[in-house]
């Protein structure tokens, strides 16, 4: 299985390629500068570091699960509206485009 990520420090980390490397997993890291390769994915993970999880301290993985998943499904699909679609939120902008789709 194939792990993208950012070139944040946790993910270049020895402790992060030995995890890799015990569960049979793949690295693949976007080229430093070069924002046309996996640009949706690196805006996203920026944006859930920035808004949801930076300085936080998790105390069991549970919760970290728990307040990541609010984070996606309650406020960043629903709510948070995109530059790339219209200043619509992800759901809306799906339910708009669905419309479309019965339509034709």
């Amino acid at each position: 299985m194939l792990i993208h990520s950012d070139q944040g420090s946790q993910y270049t980390s020895y402790e992060w390629r030995t995890f890799l490397e015990h569960h049979n997993l793949e690295s693949s890291m976007s080229r430093r500068g070069n924002c046309h390769d996996n640009a949706v994915a690196e805006s996203f993970f920026q944006l859930l570091k920035r808004e949801k999880i930076k300085k936080k301290i998790y105390s069991s993985r549970a919760e970290a699960r728990s307040d990541i998943f609010e984070y996606i499904e309650m406020f960043y699909n629903s709510k948070r509206r995109h530059g790339s679609n219209g200043q619509r939120s992800p759901l809306d902008y799906e339910k708009t485009h669905q419309k479309m789709v019965i339509c034709v």
